[in-house]
C-alpha cells in the first residue's frame, strides 16, 4: 500500500527496526568494552593485593596512598556495574518498545486499509447520490411541470365550465360545509340496527373540491353513502377568503354589464349569515379593518366593487344601496325614515312593472361613494331586522334580507353627467337618504322626473348587485318555536317552498312560473329567472343532528343547478328619452 510520497510503511518500519538494531549492537559493544576494562580493574586490583602482601616495609605514606586507591577503583568498580545494569535495563526496555511499535504499526496498517475501502465506499455513495439528486432534480420538474398543466387544465375546464353554464343560464350552485360547534352535541343519541350513531358526529364532507360526500345513517334507514357534486366545495378547513375568491369574478362582470345575485340558502345555524357577513358580536355586526380575515361575502364584495369602480374616471359613475327584509312574506324597506328621521322599517309593496320587472315603489335608495358608507347602511338594516332565539340558534334571523348595489356608468362620450343628488341640494329641497325614491320605480317621484328630463337623451348602462342572506328553514319541533315565532317559521318555510316551486317549474319549462306565490319569489324574478348571474351558496352543517335538514338544503342545490335559463345578458347603453 502507497502512501502519498510513494515510500511504503513497511519500507519505513523496516528502516527504523534497523536504527534499533544499530543501536543495540553499539550498545553491546560498549558493554563488552566495560567488560574487558573492569577484567582489567580486577587483574591491577589483584597485582596490587599481591604486592601489598609481599612488601612490609611501606612506610606510612604509602599505606595511606594505597588504601585511597583502593576505595578509589572500588567505587569506580561500583559505578561502571550500575551503568552496566542500566545499559542492560535500557536495551531491554528498547527491545519492548521496538516490538510493540513493530505491533502497531501492523495494526495501523490495517486500520489504514479499512479507512482508504471506506473512502471508496463513500465516494461511491457520493456518485450514486448525485445521480440520485439529478434524478430527483428532473422528477422535481417534471412533477411541477404536470401540475402547471394540472392548473391550467383544470382553469380551462372551469372556464369552459362556466361558459357552459353561461350559454345554459344555468344558477352556479356552491357549497361550504360549516366546523362542528358546542351546540351541535347533545346528550341523547339516535341509535341504528347496526351502530350507535352520536348526533354530533361528522357526517358531511368534502372529498374535494367538487363533490360532498354523505353518509346517512338516519334511523330507520339502511346506512348509505351520497354523492352530490356541485360547481365548488368548500370544506370545513376553508377560509372566509377562499369563499371569495369564487365570487369575486362576478363582480368583474357587474362592471362589465351583467346584473348579479348572490344568495345564501340552508337551515338555521347552518352558517349563512357568517358567510354572506362574518362573525355577529353582541347582536350587532363590526366590520372592522381587526376582523377583515373574518370578513364574508358582502363587506369583501363591496370593497372589490369600490376599487373597480376607482380604476373609472371621476364622475363617470354613481352607486346606490336599498336594503329590504321580507318577514312574514311583507316586503320592509329599512331604509325608509320618518319624519324626525329616524329609520322605521316601512312596509312597501312589490309589482311587476311594464318591462315584466319586479319593482317595489317608494323605495329608499341611497347614494354611496364607498365602502365605508355602504357598510354603515348596512349595519343601520341589520339593526332592523327580525331576530329571535330558537332551541337551534340563539340569534336566529326570521326574515330574508335583501341587499341591493345599483351602479350606473355613464358613456364615454356623455360630458355632462352628475348623479341625482349632485348640486344645489338646498335648491332642490333633496336630503341624502330621503331625497327621492328609486330612480328605477315605476312610480318615480318628481325630483327624479326632474333629473331625468334634464339630462334628456342620455347613454349610461346600469347594473345590479344583490346580496341576499335568506332565512334558515328550521324543523318545528327541533326549533321549539311557539305562538309568534311559529308564525314567523311557518312564513319562512312557506317562502323557501316557494323558491325551490319556483326553481321546479323553471327547470321542468312551465308555462306558467308561480313568482308571485311568495313577496320572495316575486322580489328576486329578475336574479331566478331573468338573464342575471345567480350564485347560490348552500350552507350545510356537518352534524348528524341535522342531517335531514342537511339532506333538504343538498337537494335544492342540485335542483338549482340544473335550472336552465336564457343566458346571462349584458345590460348595453341604455338610451334614456323622455319622449319615448
Amino acid at each position: 500500500m502507497k502512501l502519498g510520497s510513494g515510500v511504503s510503511p513497511s519500507f519505513v518500519t523496516e528502516q527504523q527496526i534497523r536504527q534499533l538494531e544499530r543501536k543495540l549492537r553499539a550498545k553491546e559493544e560498549r558493554i563488552i568494552v566495560l567488560e574487558t576494562e573492569n577484567a582489567l580493574l580486577h587483574l591491577k586490583l589483584a597485582k596490587n593485593q599481591g604486592i601489598i602482601r609481599n612488601s612490609s616495609a611501606e612506610n606510612s605514606f604509602a599505606y595511606y596512598n594505597k588504601k585511597k586507591f583502593h576505595g578509589t577503583a572500588k567505587s569506580i568498580v561500583i559505578q561502571l556495574h550500575r551503568a552496566i545494569q542500566k545499559l542492560k535495563q535500557d536495551m531491554q526496555n528498547l527491545r519492548l518498545s521496538a516490538l510493540q511499535f513493530s505491533r502497531d504499526l501492523h495494526q495501523g496498517e490495517s486500520f489504514l486499509h479499512q479507512i482508504l475501502l471506506a473512502v471508496q465506499k463513500l465516494q461511491l455513495h457520493n456518485e450514486a447520490m448525485e445521480t440520485f439528486q439529478i434524478k430527483t432534480l428532473e422528477l422535481e420538474q417534471s412533477l411541477h411541470e404536470v401540475n402547471e398543466r394540472y392548473k391550467e387544465e383544470k382553469q380551462r375546464r372551469k372556464v369552459l365550465h362556466n361558459s357552459l353554464l353561461e350559454l345554459r343560464g344555468n344558477i352556479r350552485v356552491h357549497c361550504r360545509i360549516r366546523p362542528l360547534l358546542p351546540f351541535d352535541a347533545a346528550p341523547e343519541e339516535s341509535v341504528t340496527k347496526d351502530r350507535q350513531i352520536s348526533i354530533s358526529e361528522n357526517v358531511i364532507c368534502a372529498t374535494d373540491d367538487e363533490t360532498i360526500l354523505v353518509k346517512c345513517s338516519r334511523p330507520g334507514h339502511a346506512l348509505i353513502n351520497k354523492t352530490y357534486q356541485f360547481e365548488r366545495v368548500y370544506s370545513t378547513s376553508d377560509s372566509q377568503v377562499t369563499v371569495f375568491e369564487d365570487v369575486s369574478p362576478l363582480l368583474t362582470s357587474l362592471l362589465d354589464g351583467y346584473n348579479v345575485c348572490i344568495m345564501a340558502y340552508g337551515q338555521t345555524g347552518s352558517g349563512k349569515t357568517y358567510t354572506m357577513l362574518g362573525p355577529q358580536l353582541e347582536n350587532s355586526f363590526h366590520f372592522s379593518v381587526d376582523d377583515e380575515a373574518e370578513l364574508g361575502i358582502i363587506p369583501r364584495a363591496s370593497k372589490e366593487v369600490f376599487r373597480l369602480l376607482s380604476e373609472k374616471p371621476p364622475g363617470s359613475h354613481w352607486v346606490e344601496v336599498s336594503v329590504v327584509e321580507v318577514y312574514n312574506n311583507e316586503v320592509f324597506d329599512l331604509l325608509a325614515k320618518d319624519n324626525s328621521g329616524r329609520l322605521n322599517g316601512t312596509k312597501r309593496g312589490i309589482m311587476t312593472n311594464k318591462e315584466g320587472k319586479s319593482d317595489i315603489p317608494l323605495l329608499t335608495y341611497e347614494p354611496v361613494e364607498d365602502t365605508v358608507e355602504f357598510l354603515e347602511l348596512v349595519k343601520q338594516g341589520l339593526q332592523l331586522r327580525a331576530k329571535h332565539p330558537t332551541l337551534v340558534h340563539t340569534d336566529s334571523s326570521r326574515s330574508h334580507f335583501v341587499i341591493t348595489l345599483t351602479i350606473t356608468i355613464k358613456a364615454a362620450s356623455e360630458d355632462d353627467f352628475a348623479p341625482p343628488w349632485a348640486g344645489d341640494r338646498s335648491s332642490q329641497k333633496l336630503g341624502k337618504g330621503h331625497f327621492f325614491t328609486s330612480p328605477y320605480s315605476s312610480r318615480a317621484s318628481s325630483p327624479a322626473q326632474l333629473f331625468r328630463e334634464s339630462v334628456g337623451r342620455l347613454k349610461r348602462m346600469r347594473t345590479k348587485l344583490q346580496l341576499v342572506d335568506l332565512a334558515g328553514s328550521e324543523c318545528v319541533g327541533m326549533s321549539g318555536v311557539t305562538g309568534s315565532l311559529l308564525r314567523e317559521t311557518s312564513f319562512i318555510n312557506r317562502s323557501l317552498s316557494a323558491l325551490a316551486d319556483v326553481l321546479g317549474a323553471i327547470s321542468e319549462q312551465h308555462s306558467h312560473i308561480p313568482y308571485r306565490n311568495s313577496k320572495l319569489t316575486h322580489l328576486l324574478q329578475d336574479a331566478i329567472g331573468g338573464d342575471a348571474k345567480l350564485l347560490v351558496v348552500l350552507c350545510v352543517s356537518p352534524s348528524q343532528k341535522y342531517i335531514t335538514e342537511s339532506l333538504q338544503t343538498l337537494g335544492f342545490g342540485s335542483r338549482a343547478q340544473q335550472v336552465q335559463r336564457g343566458h346571462a345578458k349584458k345590460r348595453n347603453e341604455l338610451m334614456l328619452n323622455k319622449s319615448k
